[in-house]
């Protein structure tokens, strides 16, 4: 293998690469990213870009110096528009062609957005999105965010710390509710109310408006900004016509493989994750280095038995008004929840997630990291919800 190319150049792209070089591979590393930015952090965009404590200045996740020890041909603000597996290139926005013998998708996703007039409208996916919505953040300003998912609701924390007028629309009856739980969804909606944001649930937003949203229902929610945070779709249209299979982002085995010599990673790759036996897309930081990494060893077996399973305990953390949320596991399609540490009332707890007779996740707030790491063993150990859980524990 001469010659390998990563499409995708932030944490899962920049870890394929930097992993290939550190298991020996010498040859050609091609390093493809849409942005014109070299690699860098996403998380701080929701926090510290937006709410002013940092400048863009130190969101690169590594040095020109380390870039450039990497021997990288680096193929920056240029697009992969195309695959031919069986001629082995991917063509770019450019018109021009990079072979390849080895690949790493990992281009990520973008976020979903609304219909209507995109005047003060924002996304908060990149940089540039980050920088103008913190451009419009100010004390007194009217800003409605779409959706009450962990984006939404850190956004919404940054800017009542800003001194905005946050209205905060979800069109669940509880937020966070499918992957966390209704009454620990119930907690984390509390802390919005607990300062100041109008916090409306069972609400569809139909457009925006230039000057707010038009609901489902014909009203208007007036704003001066609009903040988008819907979800998000994965950056696989220049993937079709490959042959690749691609559903709810690239499809890829137990391997993160997703044909011979190709590879998914990050926030694009869906795959079987053999731990707790179900297909799994990851939108989290840590996942993107993890399967990055990952994926590179994979690529480089010598042989397909010598490959590993990519089957982590996924991780994610979140803040929001000096509350610090933090989760190991896979707590969708969770069948009960428990609390064994401190109380949802106090708001410091730690809740248990049972699948079957499986302990698969946890999810604490306020709580000191210690008391994280044992239960993060047992769900790698895939430990029994009786044998880990006391039944002296809290049900919710």
């Amino acid at each position: 293998m001469r010659r390998v190319v990563v499409v995708g150049a932030s944490a899962a792209g920049l870890a394929a690469a930097e992993t290939l070089r550190r298991q020996g591979y010498d040859g050609t590393l091609t390093l493809v990213g849409d942005e014109p930015h070299p690699p860098y952090d996403r998380p701080p965009l929701s926090k510290q870009i937006l709410d002013g404590r940092w400048d863009a200045g130190r969101l690169p996740l590594r040095g020109r110096d380390q870039l450039d020890a990497l021997g990288l041909d680096l193929r920056l603000g240029t697009a992969a528009t195309g695959l031919d597996p069986a001629g082995r290139t991917v063509a770019l926005a450019d018109g021009s062609e990079v072979p390849y013998d080895g690949l790493v998708v990992a281009t990520g996703v973008r976020p979903r957005r609304l219909p209507g007039d995109q005047r003060g409208c924002h996304v908060l996916r990149t940089l540039d999105d980050a920088l103008a919505l913190r451009d419009r953040l100010a004390a007194g300003t009217r800003l409605v965010v779409v959706g009450a998912g962990f984006l939404g609701a850190e956004a919404a924390a940054v800017a009542r710390g800003l001194g905005a007028e946050v209205t905060l629309l979800e069109p669940a009856p509880v937020p966070l509710a499918p992957a966390v739980g209704e009454d620990v969804g119930r907690v984390l909606s509390r802390a919005h109310l607990d300062h100041g944001v109008d916090l409306r649930t069972g609400v569809t937003v139909a457009e925006v408006t230039g000057g707010g949203v038009r609901l489902a229902d014909g009203g208007l929610v007036a704003a001066d900004e609009v903040l988008v945070a819907v979800g998000s779709v994965p950056n696989t249209e220049w993937l079709e016509g490959s042959g690749l299979a691609l559903g709810n982002g690239l499809e890829c085995d137990e391997f993160s493989a997703a044909a011979p010599g190709v590879y998914g990673a990050g926030d694009v790759a869906c795959w079987h994750n053999p731990l707790f036996g179900t297909s799994m897309r990851i939108e989290h930081r840590t996942n993107a280095t993890e399967q990055g990494m990952a994926a590179a060893r994979n690529l480089l077996a010598p042989a397909p038995e010598a490959r590993r399973p990519y089957q982590p305990v996924p991780y994610f953390w979140s803040d929001q008004y000096g509350l610090r949320i933090q989760a190991y596991g896979h707590l969708r399609g969770h069948e009960e929840v428990a609390v064994v540490e401190g109380s949802l009332d106090e708001g410091a707890f730690l809740a248990a997630y049972r699948r079957g007779d499986r302990l698969t996740g946890v999810l604490a707030v306020s709580m000191p990291p210690k008391v994280l790491r044992g239960w993060r063993q047992s769900i790698a150990a895939g430990a029994r919800w009786a044998d880990t859980v006391p039944r002296a524990t809290t049900a919710v």
